[in-house]
């Protein structure tokens, strides 16, 4: 049998194993052609020591692989050879755990790591770098040569497990009656009204290095808290998403880098950020129905604030997946209406000093997210004082809103003066908004009935547009209106016009044909009433639409035209008086006029 040499620790294989520096020195020692170079962590249970390698392969060391690397550091090594080393693959050594050039990090649960592992002895003298189950970085190294490593190597091959428990938890309580609930916190901070200050605040207060830093509007029931940063993001504050929002609520913070460093800094996203893909689900914000017609009075009347974000809405079904909030700065708590109509919103504690009239009193507002729900269908109510086309039009407006089957149709008949008309439509609602169609209006059949009023505003009117066909004016005349039921029940019409006398909005959508040009009279009368109203208002739009009344005119005997004509002359006899000017509103009291004028009897 050959000789046999070993170094450091005496493996206890062989009577006659000899100590050697290196295996030039065992070189120097050997007394047989070849020699045996073994060490005490290798099993060599079932190992042919008797090996001897085939003539053509006599010059070669010999080297065999352990369960990690082709080469264990176990050699067969010519006394006359070269360096040049053949890897054998005909037996497998297993090497044995030791820890002996390991550094284990404190967080590292060892009990399952293999610490058989060894480097492949041919490379040079790396600091082997091991990783978790997180990261590449943060697991056991070993090193090889202490004094003569070359720069680092990651080993993929077998990984550390994190201890959970092993960095300090900090929670800031948003006042939502949910702090207390994240297990091992050692302490509870009141958030300030942003992220860089609460932040900052634990920073300059807390001794710990590294801590985790959470929040009670979060739900961290299955977070694993075992987490930490490659190495080279040691100083990188590594914030976690909440929900789908990458701006999240939970951070880990190096508190040194963080205290020296966050003075230089305006905002919280420009600081040396890290934003993992982990997310945190936000616990569900609390819902306040109400019963208002809008948002705003819920907002400003609500006392029962339950954290930084609350849902208002007039609906029974709450979507479940709220889009989240960014609580980092008031700029980005949002108001998020999330329908078109805003029934439902989701809205900041912060904005309620701004509210005055509207939300929009609030500079910051998300539009994005009105796809997330539906509004309820507004009602329709069909008003009709004997007009002639009342019927007809009736059944083309029932037929034009077939399609949104859920949609209510009521129709308010022979109510005689414009308020006591009005007022019964209203009664007729079971919506908050209905939508009022005149009886000489033939609506548009590609009308959107989705169509909502805006609830970030104050209550209000939505007068749509209309065509007039008689002299090609389009706008809010005659046209469909959105009323607000409660606005028109407490309207006692002070002004010539029931609508514009209330708050109101002029939506450009053109909502359908005003026909009214049926008979005579209704000619005669619409126009007649318009243009005191028109004649009345100062501004340049009102005056060319009068200009239009009172030039266009397609009908054969321009009854329109007539009507405009005796307004204009009838406003400059009562030289504009206004209570002169009200008579207008007085069914019998037109009849009366149009007879002496015109000598024009009211159709039946």
């Amino acid at each position: 049998m050959f000789d046999v040499f070993y170094s450091g620790t005496k493996p206890n294989l062989f009577v006659h194993e000899q100590a050697a520096d290196s295996i030039a020195h065992a070189r120097s020692l050997s007394r047989t052609r070849s020699f045996w170079w073994i060490n005490y962590l290798t099993d060599y249970a079932g190992f042919d020591f008797l090996f001897e390698p085939p003539p053509w392969q006599a010059e070669y060391t010999h080297a065999w692989p352990s369960q990690w690397q082709r080469d264990s550091g176990t050699y067969l090594v010519p006394v006359a050879g070269n360096d040049s080393i053949y890897y054998n693959q005909d037996q497998i050594l297993t090497r044995l755990s030791t820890q002996d050039n390991w550094i284990v990090p404190d967080s590292c649960d060892t009990d399952a790591f293999d610490f058989s592992w060894h480097p492949d002895l041919s490379e040079p003298d790396y600091t082997y770098q091991f990783g978790t189950q997180h990261q590449r970085t943060g697991g056991p190294q070993y090193i090889k040569n202490k004094d003569a490593t070359v720069g680092i190597k990651f080993v993929d091959q077998i990984r550390a497990h994190i201890k959970s428990g092993s960095t300090p938890i900090i929670e800031i309580d948003h006042l939502d009656n949910n702090a207390g609930h994240v297990k091992d916190t050692v302490r509870t901070v009141r958030y300030f009204d942003n992220y860089l200050d609460t932040l900052t605040r634990i920073a300059n207060t807390t001794d710990h290095e590294y801590v985790w830093i959470v929040s009670s509007v979060c739900d961290y029931n299955a977070f694993d808290f075992s987490w930490h940063p490659e190495q080279w993001q040691a100083t990188m504050l590594h914030v976690f998403a909440s929900d789908n929002m990458k701006f999240g609520d939970t951070f880990y913070m190096h508190v040194p880098s963080f205290r020296k460093r966050i003075a230089q800094f305006e905002l919280l996203d420009w600081y040396d950020i890290n934003f993992v893909g982990t997310s945190v689900p936000r616990r569900p914000l609390p819902v306040i129905k109400h019963i208002y017609d809008t948002q705003v009075e819920a907002v400003k009347n609500n006392t029962m604030w339950q954290g930084p974000l609350s849902i208002f809405t007039t609906q029974d079904n709450i979507i479940k997946d709220i889009p989240p909030v960014s609580l980092w700065r008031e700029k980005t708590k949002t108001i998020v209406p999330l329908s078109a109509g805003a029934s439902t919103v989701i809205v900041p504690r912060t904005c309620v000093p701004y509210i005055k009239t509207q939300l929009y009193d609030y500079p910051y507002i998300d539009r994005t997210q009105r796809h997330m729900s539906t509004d309820n269908l507004l009602d329709i109510v069909f008003i009709d004082n004997n007009e002639p086309n009342a019927d007809d039009n009736y059944n083309h407006l029932k037929w034009a809103a077939e399609r949104a089957n859920t949609i209510k149709i009521h129709r308010s008949s022979g109510v005689d003066g414009r308020v006591a008309a009005y007022q019964a439509a209203a009664r007729l609602s079971t919506t908050p908004w209905f939508f009022a169609v005149f009886a000489k209006l033939k609506i548009d059949p590609a009308f959107n009935w989705a169509w909502q009023p805006d609830r970030l505003q104050e209550p209000k009117h939505y007068i749509f547009h209309a065509v007039n066909p008689v002299n090609a004016l389009v706008y809010g005349h005659q046209a469909m209106i959105a009323y607000n039921k409660e606005l028109v029940l407490s309207n006692t019409a002070p002004g010539l016009d029931f609508t514009l006398d209330q708050a109101h909005e002029v939506v450009p959508i053109i909502s359908g044909t005003a026909n009214y040009h049926t008979d005579a009279w209704s000619c005669w009368r619409t126009a007649f009433r318009e243009c005191i109203k028109l004649k009345n208002s100062p501004d340049v739009e009102s005056q060319y639409r009068l200009g239009q009344w009172l030039t266009k005119d397609t009908t054969q005997e321009q009854w329109s035209l007539k009507g405009a004509e005796d307004a204009v002359e009838y406003y400059d006899s009562v030289a504009g008086d206004f209570a002169e000017l009200k008579k207008s509103y007085d069914w019998a009291w037109l009849a009366s006029y149009a007879l002496i004028k015109r000598n024009l009897i009211p159709s039946q």
